[in-house]
């Protein structure tokens, strides 16, 4: 029986016929040792046919098509022209030998060619691969790379489809980072009211304030120089000019220790650097709520910029979380809790992280498992909208919103909720008005 292979090249469609094979061998070892020899694998593989691609963006629709298993009509067309005819009621007398099995299924379907795709195939494809430049003499030194090159840069870019706006590994750090820095500042705020408080031990019971309490440390410096002058700076940090007052007061009679200038020097180093984490963590909250606002606009505007950003963190990206079940979603951050109530036999966890969200708290008790699940089933929806829609908008968001508002209120007054269909109606229509989607 004749066999062809079918190897795609960067550039072309090619048909080899394999005769000879007694020349190599018919075992997979033998035709990898023959591979290396030119002059013996060139006598057993032979080139019967070519098909170039017309341009860069019909190779590039080639390659996609090979790659999802799928047989264009050029293919087609090259190989019912270039092999055998299959007649009707007969069994063929050739086979062809193809990379991937997908596509050797789909020939097989739509030409009834036979196609084989095993080790032996691969191992004569490897050298039809290795030594192509020989078979193919037209091309110039240096094509074949720069092809390849080229098609490869357009095949990733198709299939990644990258929007730096939209890269969600940006809001996962910055969740991360914003979270260390909540745990850090706290803990740099009661060293801070720990040293001072040697020497100033009044201010902890008049300023409660973590960040105020360093800038107003950092104000105060020595409290024994504390006077009238200082009010004016002391209330526009506290906002209050009796409470600055009372700070200036408490400083004259404070009972505290002397600081030497070097342990004070120190002790407003380290207030400063507790104040600019403090600033820098208000500056990358508003980051995470910009970038929130492109990436995933409804899920923030149903649920919150940083539950959201908890979400997707915690799902990996915002296309595993659009993945996920409303079921997984609802529980998503309780898989201690899940897998403790399943070796226990006891109670499941009935939320994870939406419990941070506004719902949870607002509805009763006998009701919070009823209002998780609802919520959960919304974030679902907003995440797939987020992930898969073209245009970016928040307009669904806010009508899922509406939707659990209405949900709280069902549960409290009895007050029937409007339907999800009829909703989601109302959203398309009001945004083919605005035409932002068709």
């Amino acid at each position: 029986m004749a066999l062809y292979l079918l190897y795609e090249s960067s550039s072309c469609y090619c048909l080899f016929e394999a005769h000879g094979l007694d020349e190599i061998g018919h075992n997979t070892e033998a035709v990898r040792a023959s591979v290396s020899d030119l002059s013996r694998f060139g006598r057993v593989i032979q080139l019967t046919a070519l098909h170039p691609s017309q341009s860069a963006l019909d190779a590039l629709n080639q390659i996609n098509a090979v790659s999802e298993g799928y047989m264009s009509d050029e293919l087609r067309s090259f190989l019912e022209l270039n092999l055998p005819k299959v007649k009707e009621g007969k069994k063929p007398k050739f086979s062809l030998g193809v990379a991937e099995p997908k596509i050797g299924s789909c020939i097989f379907e739509a030409t009834k060619i036979p196609c084989q795709s095993n080790e032996f195939v691969h191992e004569l494809l490897r050298g039809v691969r290795q030594h192509f430049h020989s078979f193919i003499k037209d091309f110039k030194p240096g094509d074949i790379e720069k092809a390849q090159l080229g098609l490869a840069h357009s095949y990733s870019r198709a299939k990644v489809k990258f929007n730096v706006n939209r890269v969600d590994n940006m809001v996962i750090q910055a969740i991360f980072l914003l979270d260390k820095f909540d745990k850090d500042i706290n803990s740099f705020s009661m060293r801070i009211r720990e040293w001072y408080s040697w020497h100033f031990p009044e201010l902890v019971k008049i300023v409660n304030d973590n960040y105020l309490y360093a800038r107003v440390s950092k104000i105060i410096k020595d409290k024994s120089l504390l006077s009238k002058e200082h009010i004016p700076m002391l209330t526009e940090v506290l906002g209050d000019e009796d409470k600055a007052r009372e700070v200036v007061d408490a400083g004259k009679a404070s009972m505290g220790q002397d600081l030497s200038p070097i342990d004070l020097i120190n002790v407003q180093t380290f207030a400063q650097k507790v104040i600019d984490l403090a600033d820098y963590r208000k500056r990358l909250y508003d980051y995470l709520v910009a970038k929130m606002s492109d990436i995933a606009p409804n899920l923030a505007a149903l649920i919150g910029d940083m539950v959201g950003a908890r979400l997707i963190s915690h799902a990996g990206s915002l296309t595993n979380l659009a993945k996920c079940p409303s079921s997984t979603l609802q529980i998503l951050g309780a898989e201690k809790a899940l897998f403790r109530a399943l070796k226990t036999r006891g109670n499941t966890p009935k939320y994870g992280l939406i419990f941070h969200s506004s719902f949870i708290g607002r509805a009763s008790a006998k009701n919070k498992g009823r209002i998780a699940r609802y919520v959960a089933n919304k974030c679902c929806i907003a995440s797939r909208i987020d992930c898969f829609a073209d245009s970016s908008t928040t307009a669904f968001g806010e009508k899922l919103r509406e939707q659990v508002e209405e949900r709280l209120d069902f549960y409290d007054k009895g007050v029937a909720p409007r339907k999800n269909v009829d909703v989601m109606k109302e959203v398309l229509g009001n945004l083919e008005k605005r035409g932002i989607m068709k």
